[in-house]
């Protein structure tokens, strides 16, 4: 039976998945000043972006089908001192090459998003659980904006090093709080890890990732990234014959068939591809000096405070979104959400001359990402039974970190592939990347038009109901129409 009193197993969810979310972009705006500080190149400097993106990507899915085992308030409290451990050695890293080795750790945090989400539907009344994902989703959207409107004035006040000693003290309460006060789920998988399955899925998503995050460096054509691209098409395959075979699957490819869940991942594919490009071009954007045609000279502090609409925008949305998926449907709200985005793509692709333009653009993409995270995870969760709930959600944040990858990609070709002869792009460069941001924002609210209606009441169903259908019963009778 859910508990009674949730808000403090919430406000724990909350808070350890809103750190790992601002960890992601907290850095991005201060690698000049960690280049400098640690006596390091730009392109190895970029590794403590390129290590935690690799990180989170191998161990989010995994630990969430380990959660989903052997106890999803165990692993979440494993993983939050895992956290607490990579932000402390961050913060005291001498050499660049440990301050990577500490965001390979702090990649493990990934696992947060979905063993938070199945805490959520384990243990919550089912009447807050849709409203629960929905704020849950709200923080970990925001928390990313919070990184990237905080890390100037942290930097400017203090160090750079302070971007990790506030989460080691933040992450550290926690995970006490969490120890004491989290209850363990009542629902498990059965099985054991599939380590074949899960080494598999860890070398084809590296060797899809780093191509992708290192293209630009070591070019399109050279050997390290055709020989990586093809090593993670082989190793795919190898990896969806071990999961075929497996009687313990760590993805069970059943569930990802489903109707709901591969059309909803298909719009993260997407969605995350123009939200990640936006994070990582925009600040750039508003950074370049205006002797280039375009921009408007900001320092790190004052671009961050140009995307604090996007902030409060995809806060607001998020929360709301808990609100209207009961009366709307989560389809409507991701569609809507995928829309807006491409809406303000666009806007910024026609319109970019003024701050206020692009604040305003900001502003309705933050909307758009309210909307889309928080109807991402409730399609995925009341898709799946609750012991699937794990790896489930935490291919979705895969899917969409994949999407990130590839948009940011190729975004960046098109942004620098013609410099002007100061080495800045031409203005034409970010005009077409906004484009084609906004037709793939555009391409994402159509693949959430082929997201089945859920029948009512599917998140609402007990873990004891749901564990006893099969996967399969599950792909025919889940989803069905009002």
């Amino acid at each position: 039976m859910p508990r009674k009193s949730t808000r403090l197993t919430f406000a724990v969810l909350a808070t350890g998945a809103g750190v790992f979310s601002m960890l992601q972009s907290l850095i991005a705006p201060a690698l000049p000043t960690v280049q400098h500080a640690l006596h390091t190149s730009q392109s190895t400097a970029t590794w403590v972006m390129t290590a935690y993106l690799l990180s989170a990507s191998v161990f989010t899915p995994i630990l969430g089908r380990v959660g989903d085992l052997i106890g999803k308030k165990r692993t979440l409290v494993a993983v939050l001192v895992t956290v607490t451990i990579g932000c402390l050695l961050a913060a005291l890293a001498p050499t660049i090459g440990v301050l990577i080795l500490a965001r390979v750790v702090q990649g493990i945090g990934g696992a947060l998003f979905p063993l938070s989400f199945g805490i959520i539907r384990d243990e919550f009344a089912p009447a807050e659980v849709s409203p629960s994902i929905s704020n849950l989703s709200a923080v970990i959207a925001a928390g990313g904006g919070v990184g990237m409107v905080a890390a100037g004035p942290i930097v400017t006040a203090l160090d750079y090093r302070w971007l990790f000693w506030l989460p080691v003290g933040i992450v550290a309460v926690t995970t006490l709080i969490a120890l004491r006060y989290v209850p363990e789920s009542p629902s498990r998988a059965e099985g054991r890890v599939n380590w074949l399955g899960a080494v598999l899925l860890s070398g084809w998503l590296v060797a899809l990732l780093l191509p992708l995050s290192q293209a630009s460096r070591w070019g399109w054509g050279s050997g390290r990234v055709v020989g990586l691209f093809g090593a993670a098409v082989l190793l795919f395959a190898l990896w969806l014959l071990a999961e075929a075979r497996s009687r313990s699957p760590l993805i069970d490819l059943r569930i990802m068939r489903l109707p709901a869940v591969w059309t909803t991942n298909a719009a993260a594919l997407l969605f995350g591809a123009g939200m990640y490009s936006i994070w990582s071009f925009l600040p750039g954007f508003v950074q370049t000096p205006s002797s280039a045609g375009y921009g408007f000279g900001s320092s790190v502090t004052a671009a961050g405070l140009l995307m604090l609409p996007m902030l409060i925008a995809m806060f607001c949305s998020g929360v709301l979104s808990g609100r209207l998926e009961p009366v709307l449907g989560a389809k409507k709200l991701l569609t809507a959400g995928a829309a807006l985005g491409a809406v303000a793509c666009g806007f910024l692709a026609l319109w970019h001359d003024q701050q206020w333009q692009v604040a305003v653009a900001a502003g309705i993409f933050g909307l758009g990402i309210g909307l889309a995270f928080a109807s991402m995870a409730n399609l995925i969760v009341g898709s799946v039974p609750p012991e699937q709930t794990g790896a489930a959600t935490g291919m979705n944040a895969n899917i969409r970190t994949i999407g990130g990858s590839i948009g940011a990609a190729v975004t960046s070709v098109l942004v620098t592939g013609h410099l002007q002869p100061s080495g800045l792009p031409y203005a034409s460069g970010y005009t077409h990347g906004f484009t084609l941001l906004a037709l793939l924002c555009l391409a994402a609210a159509l693949a959430a038009l082929l997201v089945p209606v859920q029948r009512a009441g599917r998140i609402s169903r007990t873990p004891r109901a749901s564990s006893e259908g099969s996967p399969a019963e599950s792909e025919t009778g889940a989803m069905m129409p009002r």
